[in-house]
C-alpha cells in the first residue's frame, strides 16, 4: 500500500510499446572513451522507466508507489530502515537511543538531532520548523492526508532549537521508528506548503514541482508521463551526484519495461517487474541487465468487502456502512472463497522465485510470520460451507441463491497480465462451485489514483472482491495493522483516504491493536502482532495469496543501486552511478 499502503499503490500510462523504445533510445548516452564512471558535470542522464506513471509528487497525499518513489528522488526523511532492518540517518545527525540520551527509556518521547548546513532546493535553509510543519500537515484532518496513520501516536512536535525536534507521544510508543522515516515520512518544506495545509492542500504548485533536499530536483513534470530532474546545486554532499539529469519515464506496461533493461539496454533502471516468472529468466539471460529481488512485507491479496457496492445512500456513496453486504456478511461464505484459492498453482505458475503462497497477512520482518495457520485448496469444503450457509444451485442455471439474491460478484484489480491471469485461476474455481464472477480491470492510474472523485479507485472499493498488493512499508508493523481497525475505514467522510477498504470492524481487533501501541516488551508486542494476524485469517477477511518480493531491474552498468523493502527504490540514488567499461 499503500502502500498502500496506502500498500501497494501503482499506476500506468498508456503508451505503446514502440512508443517507449523511441523515447528510451533517445536517453542513450554515449560516454566520452577517458570517462570509466559518471561524475556530477559530466553530463550523464540517469534513466528510469516506471511503466505505472507518477501523478503527483507530494508523498503525503498519495495513494500509489510509483508517486513515492518519484517522490523519494528529491525528498528525505530523517531516517530510514536499509535491508537489515537498521535505520540510517537522512536529515538527521544521528540516531536516538536510549544510550544517547534522546529516545525516552519511559517510551513517551524522542529526540532528533538535526544536521546543520542543509538546505532545500531552492537554496533556503532547512530547520526543525520544516519537520514540525509536516506533522502539522499530516495530522490536519482537511488536508486528508495518506499517512497519517504512522503520526496517531503523537502528542506534540516542536522545535527546540533550529537543529532539535522533540516529538512527545500521548503514551509509551514502541514505534518511535515509524515517525518521520522511510517514504511515509519524507519532511516537506514550510515555506512551500504553508498557505496550503487544508481543504485546499491539493492545489499547492509543490505537488508538481517540490522543492525538496535530496540529490536532484524537479524541473519538469508531465502527471502520467515523464519526470525530469537534475542535480541538486544545493544538496549537501560534495561528491555527489553522479548525473547531471535524471529522467523518469512513465508508460508501456511491466514487460516491455523489463524487456528494456534487462534485453535491450535502453534504460538503466525498471520499477515493479510484475512479470511471469519465466519471462522475467528469459529477459535476464540476454545479458544486458540483472534482477534485484527483496522480500518485505508486501504480499498479494484477495479482499472481500463487508459493504454492498450495488447501493448508495441518498448523497450517492456507495460500499457505504449504511448496507452490509448480502453475503459477505457470512463468515461461511468468506471462508469458502478462502478454500477455492490455489495458491501453489498461482506461484508456480506465474510468481517463481518472487513469490511465494502465503496463509498469513502480516509476512515480513520474519518474526511476526504466525505458526498457527495454514491454507488449503480445498473446492469440496468450499461447497460444503456454501450448502450449510444456504446458497444452493437451484435455478437451473448453475449459480447459487438464496432469498432471490444470486452469489454473483464482481472481481476488480489494475491491469497486468500477471493479475489477469490470476483473476481467471480464481474465476475458474469459483465458477465451479456455482459462483458467477464477473472480471473486472481498472487502468492502475485510475485504481490506485488518490482522487476523491473517482469510484473505480481501490479505496472506494466498489466491487465485491478485489486485488492488490499491500502489507507493511517499514520493520514495525503497527501502522499496516493498524489499517485494519474501525477508525480507518475508507468513506466519503475521509474523501476515501484510509486504508480500511473491506470495511472490517472488530472490537477485538481493535483492542489488540491498542494494547500494541503502548507495550514496551518486543517479545509480548509481537504476539499481539500474531494474534491481530490470525484473527484477520479465521475471519477471512482477507485472503492472502502470495509473499510478493519487490522486483526491478538494472543495466549491468548500473551500481550502487542497494534495494531495501522498507523503503522506495530510488532511496539511496544519490549513490547511483554508471561504470563504463
Amino acid at each position: 500500500m499503500a502502500v498502500l499502503n496506502k500498500f501497494s499503490r501503482c499506476q500506468i500510462f498508456a503508451l505503446s510499446l514502440i512508443g517507449v523504445f523511441f523515447l528510451t533510445a533517445c536517453f542513450a548516452v554515449k560516454p566520452e572513451s577517458s570517462i570509466k564512471e559518471s561524475t556530477s558535470g559530466s553530463g550523464d542522464t540517469l534513466r528510469l522507466l516506471y511503466w505505472q506513471a507518477p501523478t503527483i509528487l507530494n508523498p503525503h497525499l498519495s495513494q500509489g508507489l510509483k508517486d513515492l518513489h518519484a517522490s523519494r528522488i528529491t525528498y528525505e526523511p530523517l531516517a530510514s530502515y536499509d535491508k537489515k532492518g537498521k535505520l540510517i540517518p537522512f536529515l538527521a545527525e544521528e540516531i536516538p537511543s536510549i544510550e544517547n540520551g534522546e529516545l525516552a527509556r519511559d517510551g513517551k518521547s524522542v529526540i532528533w538531532k538535526l544536521k546543520q548546513g542543509v538546505k532545500w532546493s531552492d537554496g533556503q535553509p532547512f530547520t526543525a520548523e520544516d519537520v514540525v510543519f509536516t506533522y502539522k500537515f499530516i495530522s490536519n484532518p482537511s488536508v486528508a492526508a495518506t499517512t497519517t496513520a504512522y503520526y496517531d501516536a503523537v502528542k506534540s512536535v516542536e522545535a527546540v532549537d533550529n537543529h532539535t525536534v522533540k516529538i512527545t507521544f500521548k503514551d509509551a510508543n514502541p514505534a518511535w521508528g515509524l515517525l518521520f522515516v522511510g517514504q511515509n515520512g519524507l519532511i516537506l518544506p514550510h515555506h512551500i506548503f504553508l498557505k496550503y495545509n487544508g481543504s485546499n492542500a491539493r492545489e499547492a504548485p509543490g505537488n508538481l514541482l517540490p522543492v525538496g533536499t535530496g540529490a536532484y530536483r524537479v524541473v519538469e513534470f508531465k502527471p502520467g508521463d515523464i519526470v525530469i530532474y537534475e542535480a541538486n546545486p544545493f544538496f549537501r554532499e560534495a561528491t555527489q551526484p553522479k548525473f547531471k539529469r535524471v529522467e523518469l519515464k512513465g508508460g508501456g506496461d511491466a514487460t516491455s519495461a523489463a524487456r528494456a533493461v534487462l534485453q535491450t539496454g535502453d534504460v538503466d533502471f525498471a520499477w515493479n517487474l510484475q512479470v511471469e516468472a519465466p519471462v522475467l529468466k528469459q529477459l535476464e539471460a540476454a545479458g544486458k541487465g540483472k534482477l534485484d529481488i527483496v522480500f518485505g512485507g508486501l504480499a498479494e491479496r484477495i479482499f472481500l468487502n463487508q459493504t454492498d457496492p450495488n447501493k448508495a445512500t441518498k448523497d450517492g456513496e456507495r460500499s457505504s456502512l449504511q448496507f452490509p453486504h448480502p453475503f459477505f456478511s457470512d463468515k461461511k461464505v468468506r471462508q469458502a472463497f478462502n478454500y477455492a484459492i490455489d495458491r501453489d498453482t498461482i506461484n508456480q505458475q506465474l510468481y517463481g522465485s518472487t513469490g511465494r503462497p502465503i496463509s498469513n497477512t502480516l509476512v515480513g520482518p520474519d518474526i511476526y510470520n504466525s505458526p498457527n495457520t495454514t491454507y488449503k485448496f480445498d473446492l469440496a469444503k468450499a461447497a460444503a460451507l456454501l450448502d450449510e450457509a444456504g446458497w444452493k444451485a437451484s435455478n437451473g442455471n448453475g449459480i447459487r441463491s438464496k432469498n432471490g439474491v444470486e452469489l454473483s460478484v464482481v472481481f476488480q484489480t489494475g491491469v497486468n497480465p500477471l493479475r489477469q491471469k490470476t483473476q481467471e485461476i480464481i474465476k475458474q474455481a469459483l465458477t465451479s462451485i456455482g459462483v458467477k464472477v464477473e472480471l473486472k480491470t481498472i487502468d492502475p492510474s485510475i485504481y490506485f489514483s488518490s482522487d476523491p472523485s473517482n469510484p473505480d479507485t481501490a479505496s472506494h472499493f466498489n466491487a465485491d472482491v478485489q486485488m492488490l498488493t499491500n502489507g507493511n512499508e517499514n520493520p514495525d508493523p503497527g501502522a499496516y495493522m493498524k489499517g485494519w481497525t474501525c477508525a480507518e475505514i475508507s468513506q466519503k467522510k475521509n474523501n476515501w483516504s484510509r486504508p480500511n477498504g473491506s470495511r472490517y470492524c472488530n472490537p477485538e481487533y481493535d483492542k489488540l491493536w491498542q494494547q500494541s501501541t503502548t507495550e514496551l516488551n518486543p517479545e509480548k508486542r509481537q504476539q499481539l502482532f500474531i494474534q491481530m494476524n490470525d484473527l484477520l485469517i479465521q475471519d477471512a477477511i482477507v485472503i492472502p495469496l502470495v509473499a510478493r518480493a519487490k522486483v526491478s531491474g538494472s543495466s549491468n552498468k548500473l551500481v550502487g543501486v542497494d534495494i531495501t523493502p522498507w523503503d522506495a527504490d530510488t532511496w539511496n540514488i544519490k549513490d547511483w552511478r554508471i561504470n563504463y567499461k
